[in-house]
């Protein structure tokens, strides 16, 4: 692959990002298989894909969402998916603030190592990059919280990015492995689990059932697992309105008890 040429203002960006944002720990690396692997974690809003970028170990690339890198249609997504349920009165600064930030994003998303994930036809060029990526030995980080609540610490995983395991096993043969990782800024660590690996033989609709179900448990169970801290949800929501790892409701929840 050629190399891509990068814009010195999003050098810039990184940089003071890098400079600013609090460091983040890596807990778990080897979890990580020494082949490609796809990583699946918590969005935890704009952390997810800032700590990846920064400190996800190795080779990788990132799914976004592919409006976030067109000049056009940046301010409706940025808007609806960011700021629409802030109160009635302030709305207006959102939706200004939505066409301001548009340069910006498209600046930062088609210079970050990102794979830009559509909703329409485009999903085939998708799907495409990242087997790509993947036959090039990197790995690819993907975030896919919905807006449709599962526990406390996450939202339901959208399923069909597990497709990707199988048009990567007609190209290869091999059977790609799924990493969890859970992000936790209040604590600046972000850990990764033991990877489930997809099962050619299986029908698709029963992998993907079998693969989200495991990922969002152990997620969970890190989660859990860890010292009492503030969650990010996936949802843009009023930080005092956060989540505890350890509600005592909301683990009994999340253990089906």
């Amino acid at each position: 692959m050629d190399e891509k040429k990068i814009s010195p203002v999003y050098r810039v960006i990184k940089w003071l990002v890098w400079l600013f944002y609090p460091k983040i720990e890596v807990v778990g690396e080897e979890n990580l298989p020494q082949e490609e692997a796809v990583i699946v974690g918590n969005h935890t809003q704009m952390n997810g894909p800032i700590a990846c970028e920064l400190y996800c170990p190795g080779k990788h690339y990132t799914w976004c969402a592919g409006q976030m890198m067109h000049l056009k249609e940046v301010p409706a997504y940025a808007y609806q998916d960011f700021w629409s349920r802030k109160p009635k009165g302030v709305r207006w600064f959102y939706k200004l603030l939505s066409y301001l930030i548009a340069p910006l994003s498209v600046c930062i998303f088609n210079n970050a190592d990102t794979i830009g994930v559509y909703h329409d036809t485009r999903i085939l060029s998708t799907f495409k990059t990242t087997v790509a990526r993947l036959q090039e030995g990197a790995r690819v980080v993907i975030f896919p919280e919905h807006d449709v609540p599962h526990n406390h610490i996450l939202c339901e995983f959208q399923d069909k990015f597990i497709d990707i395991a199988k048009l990567y096993y007609k190209r290869t043969k091999k059977e790609l492995a799924f990493v969890p990782l859970y992000i936790a800024p209040a604590l600046r660590k972000m850990y990764l689990g033991k990877p489930i690996r997809f099962c050619a033989a299986n029908p698709m609709e029963e992998e993907r059932r079998r693969i989200c179900e495991y990922l969002m448990k152990e997620i969970t169970e890190i989660a859990c697992s860890l010292p009492e801290h503030r969650v990010v949800p996936y949802n843009n929501i009023p930080k005092r309105e956060y989540p505890t790892n350890l509600s005592k409701e909301e683990t009994h929840e999340k253990t089906g008890g």
